[in-house]
């Protein structure tokens, strides 16, 4: 990416479409703008022109966004034509010719960034809201690009930046006859209370995972229970083959389920058994390796199939006897069947009332393996400075250090690793 140039791309879907919308940033906007639709239009207004250079190419709405007051805090513009194939490409053809130049994926949001418009995490929560698909991930993820984590990272700071005044001072002018020798009576509270504060935070990044990740929840059983049939059953779709075959599943199998505005991961396994065959050894260990970290696992049982003994895992099991059609199987949750669709509701209930026992009440802002892995630091050097007060150089140094801590999580520190992987998943035009 370069910055300083103008740059240009389709913003919308892609063509034909009903309408398309072209985005331009940079310092040739207004010079562009006024060569392709002659007046520019009032600041954020919009306004009917004609698009062309010589001849006309179309008939849109336009949108002038002078710096700083814009998306990414240079000038900006769109461009709101008719969704033609043919007439996007002139467009973007006339705009290029004109001094812009097309923009790589997540240019624009990039932008954003070094110009001090959003910062990392907002960013972060700005591609999750791209690419939410439930209700869950899309509130999670608005919250996260409306500032709410930002908001609290940013108390956090300022807390740790007097902590660090306090101690600093001390260190630096306790010959001063201002500054007392001691800490302030208050430090040790404020020291612990930060502390608690962020492992608290720590405790619901489980809770932000699953819903933007989704909860994992792991078919498992003998060959030939029903493991297949009940995915497609629960999904709507043959997605599986099903056959009377024991060991046609072979690998694991993720498909995506919405209930309620909260994404499920259905895991079908291989079934569990002895076996000789070097493939379907394979996918039985992928099986017992999805089980361990699956949040969820339904097992299946059936009365014309022998049972296997519960693993004893640490997720939460719930026991479903499938084949309700043939047979009852006792000592299940629940019952059902994939011929007739009986209790593929009270299942489905069973699985929605697990999911919100771990994802209820507000979205957790905290989703990440790097939120984590942050706070996680933060916590261990603020652990440290509490144990190491009479060595106020090392509780100073731990303070220091959590600051930091915090400083990359919101980019402000070595950002570029984690920028270019971010925006690498961008589309073009965001």
């Amino acid at each position: 990416m370069r910055s300083g140039d103008t740059i240009v791309a389709l913003s919308s879907g892609a063509t034909p479409s009903g309408v398309a919308v072209l985005r331009l940033s940079g310092s040739l906007v207004r010079d562009i703008l006024e060569s392709v639709v002659g007046k520019v239009p009032e600041p954020r207004r919009l306004a009917l022109r004609a698009i062309g250079h010589d001849s006309l190419l179309d008939r849109g709405l336009v949108a002038y966004f002078p710096a700083p007051h814009s998306f990414t805090g240079e000038d900006c513009a769109e461009l709101q034509v008719h969704g033609s194939p043919a007439g996007v490409r002139a467009i973007l053809r006339l705009l290029t010719s004109l001094g812009a130049r097309l923009a790589e994926a997540g240019e624009f949001t990039r932008r954003a960034f070094e110009n001090g418009k959003l910062d990392l995490v907002e960013i972060e929560g700005l591609g999750d809201l791209l690419e939410a698909e439930t209700e869950n991930q899309r509130r999670q993820a608005l919250a996260r690009f409306e500032g709410g984590l930002t908001q609290k990272i940013e108390e956090w700071r300022h807390e740790l930046l007097d902590l660090r005044a306090l101690i600093e001072a001390n260190l630096d002018f306790s010959d001063e006859g201002d500054v007392d020798d001691d800490l302030p009576f208050d430090f040790v509270a404020r020291l612990h209370a930060l502390s608690a504060d962020i492992d608290h935070a720590l405790q619901s990044v489980e809770h932000g995972r699953v819903i933007r990740e989704g909860i994992r929840v792991a078919l498992a059983g003998p060959p030939n229970v029903g493991k297949s049939s009940l995915l497609n059953a629960l999904a709507r779709s043959d997605i599986a083959i099903v056959t009377d075959e024991a060991g046609t599943t072979r690998d694991v199998r993720e498909v995506p389920l919405d209930i309620q505005g909260q994404l499920y991961i259905l895991l079908d396994l291989a079934g569990l058994r002895e076996t000789s065959s070097k493939a379907e050894s394979e996918g039985i260990r992928r099986a017992h390796l999805a089980m361990e970290n699956a949040d969820l696992i339904l097992w299946l049982t059936a009365p014309d199939i022998e049972d296997l003994p519960v693993p004893s895992f640490t997720p939460p099991i719930i026991k479903v006897g499938t084949k309700l059609d043939l047979a009852s199987t006792s000592g299940s949750h629940v019952l059902v069947s994939t011929r007739t669709g009986e209790g593929l509701v009270d299942l489905t209930r069973a699985i929605n009332q697990f999911g919100q026992s771990i994802v209820s009440g507000e979205p957790a802002l905290l989703s990440r393996e790097r939120d984590k892995a942050a706070l996680t630091r933060a916590a261990e050097e603020l652990q440290t400075a509490s144990a190491n007060l009479n060595h106020p150089e090392v509780a100073a140094e731990c303070l220091r250090q959590a600051s930091y801590a915090l400083e990359r999580l919101i980019g402000r520190m070595d950002a570029e690793t984690v920028l270019d992987r971010l925006f690498s998943s961008f589309c073009i035009g965001k």
